[in-house]
This record gives C-alpha cells, structure tokens and sequence, in this order.
C-alpha cells in the first residue's frame, strides 16, 4: 500500500511545488499513524483503535448512509474544475472521488491506513490518499481553495485544534464545509442505540470521550459557535435530512462489525446481551420497513461552513 500511496504522490508533482511535494512525501515513512498523526489526547488513541483494519466493513456499511451527504458537501465549497480541495478524514473516498469527478484537483487523508489504501485504489493518479491527520496536516499555509471534512469533527479528540488547523491550510477566502450527526437524533441514528439500551447493554470503559475543555454543544448553534471560535467568518449551519434504505441485516452489519461507538459498545457484550440486542432492533425495525422489505430510516445532519479571513 505504501508504495502506491507513494507513487501517487511523485506523479502528482506537477500541481505541487517542490516544496510541498517534499513535505507530502515524508509523511509516507509509515504505513500505520504517520509522523503528521499525533495522538496526544485519549480520545484520539481510542479513535485510532476502533478504525483500525476496518475499512473494508466502512465500506459496506456506513459508508453508504454518509455519502448521502457528499452532493451537498461540494456544492458548499463550489467545488469545479481547478479546485484545489482537501478531503480531511476522507474514509473510504466518496467526497474524494466525487470531487475529482466535478473537475477539482483532490487531496485526500486520512488517519487509517486501510481507509488510505481504499480510497487510492478508487483515485486517479494525479489525485493522492495520504495517511495524515487533524490537528496536523502536511500542507503549507494558503495550500487549498476548499476543505471538506464529512462526519469527522465527531471523531478527533481537539476539534477546535483540528479547525484551526483546516483554516491554516485554506487560502485566504477558501471555504470549509464539515457535517456532524444533527441532535436531537432522527429515528435512523436511534434505532441501534435504543435496542442496546433495551437490552442491559452496557458501555465500554474504554470508549473515547472529549476532555471537557474540547468538547461542544451538539447543537446548530454549538456547532457554529466552534467554527466561528477556530477563526472562520461567514460561517452558517443548516440541516440536511435524508431517509437511508437499507436492508435489516445490511444496517446491524455495521455495529455488529465495531463500527464505531455504537460497534465497540455491541461487540463488547456478552453474547446474550447481543441477541437480545438483536431482537430488539428487529422489533422496533419493523415499523420502518417499506412494502419491499427494507428498512427506511430518517437520517439527520448538521452542514456547517465558514470562510478563512481574507487577512488569512
């Protein structure tokens, strides 16, 4: 995977200068977290555990219900030909690839080495997968017109830090456009939680949480007033819904597989808190089914955006 991440890299040398190549291929020293991946903060370790060796059941799971978000997403940051966009937390590639496909010149990162080798194979050559992450990215300043960050502010453990961050590397007036799980949740993003609460599921130890003077109101309102704090201007947020159609298996494949907090808190359980977790979830799914036996589950999000200083 190395090797293909790297050769990406060198042929990508007619969009960058030298010395932007130079700094993105020495962040291609190691195939697990790379130099520009610190993890300083127990959050960030525990998200780094979870993850890993799990893009391929990413893939075919949750992966589908957040790429609904990626037309939006690139819409907010005008995303076209000539564009230089960094995906940030890209996972599997769907903002990446569609990007690439409007036209813009893509760079893509991402924590999880097998999250990386995933979205390279997806990616033509002159658009790389690097194995990097927030709150320390391998960019010059003024690097992008356009960061997107899709379902990610949820999984770095500084996320002002990590703004700051996508900020320093948007050219003066470039646009940031992220999405976090909206709150109160929608039906969809209950159904799992709510039958391992039906069932005695407890939560791990383990499971990451924000120190306190990292965390933010999960709200429009907290949301904006996080990416205002980190020095964007114009910064809006509206909602976005969608219902994701699925199959009933398909869906309890994800956390079944430790995707996530909500995967890391099932696999944690006994076996007959499992079950009866199951039980539950196809009970209460089935006031969701459609007339062709799959589940409709109303989905929420928060998109934010907000613009980098012209003073940069």
């Amino acid at each position: 995977m190395l090797g293909t991440v790297r050769a990406q890299a060198e042929r990508y040398a007619g969009f960058w200068c030298d010395l932007r190549l130079r700094t993105m291929l020495r962040t291609l020293g190691s195939c697990t977290v790379s130099p520009t991946s610190p993890v300083d903060n127990a959050f960030d370790a525990a998200e780094r555990e979870t993850w890993r060796g799990r893009a391929q059941a990413y893939r075919d799971t949750y992966a589908l219900l957040c790429a609904a978000t990626v037309p939006v997403l690139l819409d907010a940051v005008t995303a076209g030909p000539g564009t230089r966009l960094l995906d940030v937390g890209t996972g599997t590639g769907s903002v990446a690839l569609a990007a690439v496909e409007r036209g813009a010149r893509v760079v893509a990162v991402d924590a999880e080495p097998s999250m990386v080798e995933l979205t390279a194979a997806r990616l033509p050559a002159s658009a790389p997968a690097l194995v990097a992450a927030l709150p320390v990215l391998p960019f010059a300043d003024a690097s992008f017109d356009a960061v997107t960050a899709n379902f990610v502010l949820n999984h770095v453990g500084r996320p002002r830090s990590a703004l700051e961050e996508t900020r320093r590397v948007l050219r003066p007036g470039g646009v940031l456009a992220a999405t976090i799980w909206a709150t109160p949740a929608e039906v969809g993003q209950r159904l799992v939680p709510e039958a391992l609460a039906a069932a005695g599921a407890v939560r791990p130890s383990d499971l990451p949480v924000l120190a306190a003077e990292d965390d933010f109101e999960r709200s429009a309102a907290g949301l904006a007033g996080l990416v205002r704090s980190a020095g964007f201007v114009d910064v809006a947020v509206r909602t976005e819904r969608w219902v994701h159609v699925v199959a009933r298996d398909d869906w309890w494949a994800g956390p079944a597989a430790g995707i996530a907090a909500v995967g890391r808190t099932l696999v944690a359980q006994p076996e007959k808190v499992r079950r009866a977790a199951y039980e539950r979830f196809v009970e209460a799914g089935t006031a969701l089914v459609g007339p062709d036996g799959l589940l409709r589950l109303p989905h929420a999000a928060f998109l934010v955006t907000g613009r980098a200083p012209a003073g940069g």
